[in-house]
């Protein structure tokens, strides 16, 4: 498969447009990024890659670090895990108050904020500094040390996480938190804040197309139960309300953040990233859904 010829073509038709939507703006700092980056990078499961534009410029990868946390969490909880959070598509926005009333302040799934911020009270529960082990996992997946906390984008979703606040306080009242709703949020805001460069998130997500194995030694770094299961909810969760529209138009398990960046993985076969900041109505990167749908057109291939 000649990726390269793929993603020239891909970097050809595909051009960023403010009128697709707009960046994220309820999180001020991430207001600030210019609406035009556009990058991609591929890393195939022979050890070869692909890239064009942007794809070595750190961003907030917000969302995505939600499939970190989860893989950590399902590693150290096992089924534990599955009492506290349910794994079936939202179908309502990702900040969605309304379900958690419905069903007895149980998340339905680890992907949704209100989901996450129960694996973050539980991570506080069994791990002495969340934080330092977060980017101790996340390193070592990418296999560079150069991942880090943006402080700016923290203290931005400190100053305005009113509706996770609430999220995580209602969850408190009906008893499925456990630790200091502050605390709680200071790690999920953080955790929200890694910055992180397409090439490093596409390294760090082999795991997942790799059946659990580092993509450079090849160790074992999960089982491959786990990677099958974090896989299918990627796949059915990874995107809120329009999970079922990228698996439409995509086929491929994966995970969005309104920082504009999506990965996606094709088990046995690559991981990609695609950055582009301006969202469509539903908190996705417009361009990137684009661009995956006509990659996996491109190569004739998918999951399905």
């Amino acid at each position: 498969m000649d990726y390269q010829a793929i993603l020239d073509r891909l970097h050809k038709d595909f051009i960023p447009d403010t009128a697709m939507g707009n960046v994220a703006s309820y999180i001020p700092e991430l207001s600030k990024v210019d609406p035009l980056k556009f990058g991609i990078y591929l890393y195939a499961h022979d050890g070869s890659s692909y890239e064009f534009g942007d794809s070595q410029e750190k961003f907030s990868i917000q969302s995505i670090s939600k499939v970190f946390t989860l893989t950590i969490a399902k590693e150290l909880l096992g089924k534990e895990l599955w009492k506290r959070v349910n794994v079936e598509p939202s179908g309502t926005a990702f900040n969605s108050l309304t379900e958690l009333e419905r069903e007895k302040g149980i998340p339905r799934n680890p992907f949704i904020n209100a989901g996450s911020i129960v694996v973050a009270d539980a991570l506080l529960t069994v791990l002495d500094n969340p934080k330092k082990d977060l980017l101790k996992f996340v390193r070592k997946l990418c296999g560079s040390e150069d991942i880090h906390f943006d402080e700016s984008v923290a203290r931005s979703e400190k100053k305005h996480g009113y509706r996770n606040k609430a999220l995580v306080n209602y969850m408190k009242s009906l008893g499925n938190i456990t630790n200091d709703t502050e605390d709680i949020l200071d790690f999920y805001f953080y955790q929200c804040s890694l910055a992180m460069t397409c090439d490093q998130l596409s390294k760090a997500f082999m795991l997942y197309a790799n059946e659990g194995k580092h993509f450079r030694s090849q160790e074992q770094v999960i089982d491959p139960q786990s990677v099958k299961r974090i896989n299918a909810i990627m796949q059915t969760c990874g995107f809120y309300d329009e999970a079922g529209e990228f698996s439409y138009r995509v086929g491929l398990p994966g995970k969005s953040g309104v920082g504009g960046g999506i990965v996606a993985v094709h088990p046995q076969h690559y991981s990609v990233t695609v950055w582009s900041p301006i969202l469509n109505d539903k908190g996705n990167s417009a361009l990137g859904m684009k661009v995956l749908e006509d990659l996996t057109t491109l190569t004739g291939l998918s999951i399905f």
